[in-house]
């Protein structure tokens, strides 16, 4: 599925009644206006059109769109070709799986071009507001055919990629090709060499690896297809099959397009072998070697198969088997075997210790290997390594409450990386050495963790008596109950029976790896510890649509409150109560929090002449005539004037503890503010957490990540994880807040609804005190 929310078709028939459509063109529904399943008729809307209606269509004229698809098929103009190359299943495919950088021959008139790939997205031009937008590809033409170009990487006078004058040019997939490729129509860019009567040969047929001896090379309507001479075909018959060049390899290869069968009686110890673990296997004459990726059984075979990455570029797909992907790595890279043919890695052992079980040996390679840090995906590589299907974390028997919180800890932010080395218990350095060992490095080096490894924190978690329910029990629910005021600031362990990622982080941060307290909040002299700070808001409010900023500072002033000191980590818990009920219809985040005038101690400036504060009034806090910040600092001159206006000859005044070294006239401007930076937002709708990620600088720079965003089979099937760009958060944040109010959240575009409208906890951090800067 593309999304929760659209599904894309391409019509492959129309009725005669839409004679202004033709088939080949793209269309969608929003899924939650129907059911997929039950229809037998779907109202659609057809994507580049002026008219806003509905049309209804036969569900047998419609084939399902991935977005990708769309926007690749949208490329192309002629809704014929679009219908022509959607057949091509295998090249649209294929073009899904070119990345930047990868060495193409694009197709220029009669010419054959060659060139890397340096763009893949949207062209810049006026467009109607649609759903998904035509991706090219824009490629910097390489040696001789430089020059043979028609731009330098700029389109519509917006930079897409850098290349010198017309040696760049931006083309549909269809025109784009991986150079290993020698057919335009060959779908796996198998093909080495043209095969000859006489070689040995593999073949695919649905799925299924067969070998036979080719009798002839025949080409039919300008395509090439090969004679074989089957030795056991798919059927376990033998005979005669013609079979498409493309589908056809030269040599034998004990590996089909998605699967193979290997046999290896003599491999012992395979039970001790697990995801992550290194590996061999014998292709036939030759020894080629990987890493498990996956476990488990496919489709339409019932022994253990495991999912192997090979170092090499002797496997057959991506990972994927039957249109679903099983795991991640590049193309040609992936390799399923029957589980009992894998062997350990002799090369990695020695001598001695090649007796030695290959689960000891795995787990001294951990301790030895695994331990070393990878820093948090850099804004650079976010698409490369984040953005996808099965990306992010996987979610397991609703564990959606730990996925969206550590995914919004760790991905892109190493603020509290340090609870991942510092001394523990021993019997808690074991969920240490999972956090990193299973969950951070893998998600942060490959972009991916299994959800077996969610389970295994889960069971460590429960085995150590720290919460009986983390297994058993669906988590996502939450409920609140009101705090009086003065106890807003309540350690985490107060709200830990209510709401769950709290529970959890509590339970890792000071239970388990006994973290310093991330809070120490100032009331009335006294100062009091939290991991995160629940916001509660006097009834008499005067908020409408507010920013983080307004509600930290409101609650604060309700509750008297002041932080004793910046906190590396800041974990803001969202006003409101029970499973429905939310206070304010849209939050506007803040990318930035200032927390300047929340502090206890510190030199401040006066709101109005920039000099050092000496006074605070609480009284005029709602008062907007001097500042749109909550807080009113005042030197003693700007105290005096401003209190002498009869509407405010009632306030009272508090004085404000100024540090040694500064004077009463001294001057306060010079001094850098206590500014904490947005990087997470979790989100909550019909309890299910997902996770808003700020990766970078740019306002746009938003990704979106659901651990549970679809699921392949029934109850003994597996969740599909999935990290989205979702640059439109932007769009919304650059609005006003009067534009922001008038906008309707069902008519928001993307995911962007859910982050203004079901926003649950924000994440700040300070960047002076991340473990990688």
């Amino acid at each position: 599925m593309t999304s929760a929310r659209i599904q894309y078709f391409i019509a492959t028939q129309l009725p005669d009644s839409l004679r202004h459509y033709s088939a080949g063109c793209i269309c969608y529904i929003h899924e939650r206006h129907q059911s997929l399943g039950s229809q037998k008729k779907l109202q659609v809307l057809f994507l580049g059109s002026f008219s806003p209606l509905y049309y209804e269509l036969e569900r047998t004229f419609l084939e399902e769109l991935s977005a990708a698809e769309a926007g690749l098929l949208l490329a192309l103009t002629d809704n014929s070709e679009r219908l022509k190359w959607f057949r091509h299943k295998d090249v649209l495919h294929r073009a899904l799986a070119l990345s930047e950088g990868t060495e193409v021959v694009v197709k220029e008139g009669s010419e054959k071009l060659k060139g890397l790939i340096r763009y893949i997205g949207n062209l810049p031009k006026p467009a109607l507001e649609e759903p998904v937008k035509a991706i090219f590809f824009g490629i910097e033409l390489q040696g001789e055919d430089k020059g043979k170009g028609n731009t330098d990487g700029r389109y519509n006078n917006q930079t897409l990629f850098t290349c010198a004058q017309d040696c760049g040019i931006f083309a549909p997939f269809s025109k784009v090709q991986p150079r290993r490729s020698a057919d335009p129509e060959s779908a796996s860019g198998w093909q080495t060499q043209m095969p000859v009567a006489g070689d040995r040969v593999t073949y695919f047929i649905e799925d299924f690896c067969c070998y036979g001896m080719v009798l002839n090379v025949q080409e039919k309507d300008g395509k090439h297809f090969v004679l074989i001479s089957t030795d056991v075909d798919a059927t376990g018959k033998t005979g005669e099959v013609e079979v498409p060049l493309q589908f056809v390899v030269v040599g034998e290869y004990p590996a089909a397009s998605d699967l193979i069968a290997l046999d290896d009686p003599a491999a012992e110890e395979k039970c001790d072998l697990g995801v992550n673990s290194l590996v061999e296997v014998s292709l036939g004459a030759r020894t080629s070697y990987g890493i498990i990726r996956w476990i488990g059984t496919l489709p339409g075979r019932a022994e253990m198969m495991a999912g192997l990455e090979l170092e090499e570029d002797v496997g057959v797909s991506d990972g994927t088997f039957k249109n679903v992907s099983f795991f991640h790595c590049p193309p040609k890279r992936a390799l399923f075997v029957k589980f009992s043919c894998c062997r350990p890695d002799a090369r990695f052992l020695s001598d001695g210790d090649k007796n030695v079980s290959p689960k000891h040996k795995d787990a001294e390679r951990e301790s030895h290997q695994k331990m070393d840090p990878v820093a948090p995906v850099s804004t650079d590589h976010v698409e490369q390594i984040l953005v996808g299907r099965m990306k992010g974390i996987q979610g397991h028997c609703n564990s959606c409450y730990m996925d969206a919180a550590l995914f919004s800890l760790f991905s892109c932010s190493s603020v509290l990386d340090s609870m991942l080395f510092k001394s523990t218990q021993p019997q808690d350095a074991p969920i240490q050495r999972t956090l990193l060992n299973d969950i951070v490095n893998p998600l942060r080096s490959d972009g991916f963790v299994e959800g077996q490894h969610i389970m295994k924190l889960r069971q460590q978690l429960e085995k150590h008596g720290y919460c009986h329910t983390f297994t058993t029990e669906e988590k996502g629910a939450f409920h609140f109950k009101r705090i009086p005021t003065g106890f807003a600031f309540a350690a985490l362990s107060f709200f830990s029976f209510f709401a769950d990622p709290e529970e959890f982080l509590t339970i890792i941060m000071h239970h388990i790896l006994a973290l310093d307290p991330l809070l120490k909040l100032s009331a009335a002299g006294k100062v009091q510890e939290s991991f995160c700070y629940q916001i509660f808001l006097e009834q008499n409010h005067s908020l409408v649509l507010p920013t983080v900023q307004q509600l930290l500072e409101h609650s604060f002033h309700g509750a008297r409150l002041k932080l004793a000191e910046v906190p590396s980590c800041l974990i803001l818990q969202m006003p409101r109560f029970g499973k429905k009920f939310k206070m304010f219809d849209k939050i506007i985040p803040s990318m930035e929090l200032d927390v300047t005038h929340l502090l206890s101690e510190g030199p401040r400036q006066c709101i109005l002449c920039g000099n050092l504060a000496q006074e605070e009034c609480s009284d005029c806090f709602e008062d907007l005539v001097f500042s749109q910040t909550g807080c009113k600092v005042f030197c003693q001159t700007c105290s005096l004037q401003v209190h002498s206006h009869p509407q405010r000859r009632s306030h009272h005044t508090t004085t404000l503890d100024i540090p040694q070294g500064f004077t009463a006239h001294g001057d306060a401007r010079t001094r850098t503010r206590d500014i904490l930076e947005l990087f997470a937002v979790l989100c909550i709708e019909t309890s299910h957490y997902v996770s808003f990620i700020k990766y970078g600088p740019d306002s746009h720079d938003w990704i979106f990540f659901d651990s549970m965003a679809d699921r392949q089979g029934g109850t003994d099937g597996f969740n599909i994880p999935e990290v989205r760009a979702c640059p439109e958060v932007g769009v919304y944040l650059d609005m006003s807040p009067a534009e922001l109010a008038n906008h309707n959240p069902r008519d928001m575009k993307g995911v962007a609804k859910r982050l203004f409208c079901d926003a649950y906890m924000y994440l700040y951090q300070s960047s002076s005190m991340c473990l990688y800067c």
